[in-house]
């Protein structure tokens, strides 16, 4: 899908003087928002913004100010994650 936005000309090419790339600029301040306000995941910005990795997307966001987005639940989860591998681990060399 393509997405067209009309403003004057000479906005335009005071913004293309300011920012170079006008419509990726525009696609990048889209990604943020997006994601700042939570309405686009981590993968949906990668994607969109044609990243391969996520750490493409955890950089691009540190440089745009915006920080990790990462809640307790995140935490406790992987640290249930953690303790489950740990586990598991465990038995797999003791059957060794």
């Amino acid at each position: 899908m393509a997405v067209r936005i009309e403003i004057p000309e000479d906005i335009e090419h005071h913004l293309e003087t300011q920012w170079g790339n006008l419509p990726r600029h525009a696609l990048e301040a889209l990604a943020i928002e997006g994601y700042r306000a939570r309405v686009l995941s981590r993968s949906q910005v990668r994607r969109m913004l044609g990243f391969e990795t996520g750490v493409e997307v955890d950089e691009f966001m540190k440089r745009a100010g915006v920080p990790f987005d990462y809640t307790m639940d995140d935490f406790e989860h992987d640290g249930e994650t953690s303790r489950y591998l740990r586990e598991t681990r465990s038995k797999e060399l003791q059957g060794r």
